[in-house]
């Protein structure tokens, strides 16, 4: 409540989401062109107007890597850095395997296995995002193969 005019006002909030695919044994993940080198993270946008979070995480994969999803599964939420802004992170199951970048958001997008992103790592050669975002949260899920659950890694 504006205490000048009394105006009411109701904040927006942006739902995004943010998702990681597997096909069991592996995971696919994109880069920006932005992003420090060897940084590799998990797909993720914005919801449309009249569109499920379901809805949004297959259009977001297709439209930026051309794959197609099903078993999408809530994992957990947290807000994100952009003003007004919530990011709904989920799992999801890849139906298709071939990556075809579409919208050109991403540089380039791979499946990687646990063994590739932990040796990777340990190389300092691949960058996965921080332990305290969602994507990196996803990633650590993944590598424990808890993902699914949405349990604590």
């Amino acid at each position: 409540l504006c205490p000048g005019c009394a105006l009411e006002r109701y904040p927006r909030t942006d739902p995004a989401i943010i998702v990681l695919v597997h096909d069991g044994d592996r995971c696919l993940l994109g880069r920006q062109k932005r992003w420090p080198k060897g940084m590799y993270s998990t797909l993720a946008g914005f919801v449309e107007p009249g569109e499920s979070m379901e809805e949004a995480v297959a259009r977001e994969v297709e439209e930026e890597a051309g794959v197609l999803v099903q078993d999408v599964r809530y994992f957990r939420s947290q807000p994100w850095p952009y003003p007004a802004s919530l990011m709904i992170g989920f799992t999801a199951r890849a139906t298709s395997r071939a990556i075809v970048l579409g919208d050109q958001e991403l540089e380039h997008a791979a499946w990687f296995s646990r063994e590739q992103i932990r040796s990777f790592a340990a190389e300092g050669a691949f960058v996965p995002s921080a332990s305290f975002s969602l994507a990196g949260q996803l990633i650590a899920a993944f590598l424990e193969n808890t993902a699914e659950s949405g349990q604590n890694p």
